[in-house]
């Protein structure tokens, strides 16, 4: 009886616990994002400029101002493209997963939301769908509804704080927990060709391996429970080096046939090990059929001590100036952010901080609006915290050694000591005394090498709110 009580005891705190996050991650101010006219902006790789005359009038969710000191990538090999519309069309394509509430409720608790603990494990799912966009879509691909979306026109969401609240806290005293759906909005159906419907199906398909359901390969439920095996359980926080081994295994463990051609691969000790992640892409399909998967590359690293040192400036802009790039799971000390780009020395960033209702992604035709994001953030380089997890997506083996030459140059031009931030070396992890992680783990998440390294990133990790 007393541990029924006790029991009964967490499940009424945590429904309030609940229903306050709810709350505050309700009350979102629309704060005005400020671009120069005069520098470019990078988005994963690509570059678009504002200077047109009339083009950046068209963008309404976008603020200019005329300071700015232009930027110092004249020489990188980018296609400059677009104007504004094409940047605001590109960004809302991204794929924004943020907090949620009324889900199905987390095995082993009582949440049914993710508010004031999981905004890591929301920019770790981003970067994963980044890259799973590139492998599906290609980085060429667009939202054809994206301009459709219309910030001015979205939820008030200062207006709703209080009907949110009301309604948490009535449902956190009768149990009224039943998931919701959001009702579907935008514009009607229009008519699509082949490759428009082909890239459609992709694109939902993507989203619904990202789903908030136990059933989803990447959602929410999965990757707690992979968490669980190193320790973590539903409501702790969770740092960008631990989610980048969740996500790893999340990818070995994942069972659909359209995800065999992917791989995920996680650097050690800073040191990303050539032979191991092509022995990764060369591994053998769970159907026995050989063939080269492609492989998303994480990179747990530190750029400085207790803050950030602004000498690693400018080669974070070079990490985000590169297409195969995925983004970067960051953020400032008590926020995760998922950076996708820049312009001078501010990086632009999706914020998952923001509690949206549960969509029930099985559903044919789910609304779609929710998982795209209709304006950028902004943040000053010198306010990230030093933690972070770097991603980039490479197709085939021969990308990877391209990437791998390239990222290494950047990696020793904007060095100013003795080491670089990380480094390619050839061989395996093995040959330098290092246990390898297996490529497919039946009893643990993580090996024993990576439990004492993770110990070591976790006592040095910002907690997350």
């Amino acid at each position: 009886m007393e541990a029924t009580g006790t029991d009964e005891v967490e499940k009424i705190k945590s429904k309030f616990m609940s229903a306050w996050h709810n709350m505050k991650y309700s009350w979102v101010l629309k704060t005005k994002t400020y671009f120069s006219r005069n520098s470019p902006v990078f988005l994963l790789g690509k570059c678009y400029h504002f200077k047109t005359e009339g083009e950046y009038r068209a963008l309404h969710s976008l603020q200019f101002s005329s300071a700015g000191d232009g930027s110092n990538f004249d020489k990188i090999n980018t296609e400059i493209s677009g104007n504004v519309e094409e940047f605001r069309k590109d960004f809302i394509s991204r794929i924004w997963l943020t907090y949620r509430e009324e889900f199905p409720q987390i095995k082993g608790s009582a949440l049914t939301t993710d508010c004031g603990w999981g905004c890591t494990l929301r920019t770790g799912q981003m970067l994963l769908a980044q890259g799973l966009m590139l492998h599906f879509l290609g980085r060429a691909w667009v939202w054809p509804d994206a301009l459709d979306m219309d910030s001015s026109e979205a939820e008030s969401w200062t207006s709703n704080t209080v009907r949110k609240l009301t309604a948490s806290l009535e449902a956190s005293l009768t149990a009224d927990r039943d998931p919701k759906v959001l009702p579907q909005r935008g514009p009607a159906r229009r008519s699509w060709d082949v490759t428009e419907m082909r890239n459609e199906v992709y694109h939902r398909k993507i989203i619904s391996w990202f789903g908030d359901s136990p059933l989803a390969a990447f959602g929410l439920h999965q990757l707690i429970e992979y968490g669980k095996k190193s320790g973590k359980i539903a409501g702790d926080w969770y740092g960008p080096a631990v989610v980048a081994h969740i996500l790893r295994k999340a990818v070995e463990e994942a069972r659909d046939p359209e995800l065999q051609g992917v791989t995920v691969y996680v650097a050690q000790d800073c040191t990303v090990y050539s032979s191991d992640v092509i022995d990764r892409q060369c591994s053998f399909m769970d159907s026995g059929k050989a063939g080269t998967k492609a492989v998303i590359i994480l990179v747990p690293v530190r750029l400085g001590g207790e803050r950030t040192n602004t000498d690693y400036l400018e080669f974070v802009k070079g990490i985000l100036s590169l297409e195969y790039c995925v983004g970067i799971i960051g953020g400032k000390p008590k926020q995760s952010y998922y950076f996708a780009g820049f312009q001078d020395d501010s990086l632009i960033y999706m914020d998952p901080h923001y509690c949206q209702s549960f969509v029930d992604v099985s559903i044919k035709d789910f609304p779609l609006e929710s998982f795209h994001c209709p304006s950028p953030k902004k943040m000053s380089f010198k306010k990230m915290d030093p933690s972070c997890t770097i991603g980039f997506y490479c197709r085939t083996v021969q990308d990877f050694e391209k990437a791998s030459e390239e990222i290494t140059k950047m990696l020793n031009s904007s060095s100013k000591e003795k080491y670089p931030l990380f480094t390619f070396v050839k061989g395996h992890s093995r040959d330098y005394d290092f246990a390898s992680s297996p490529l497919h783990e039946e009893n643990e998440l993580f090996s024993e090498d990576e439990k004492k390294r993770l110990k070591r990133f976790s006592t040095e990790e910002f907690v997350l709110l």
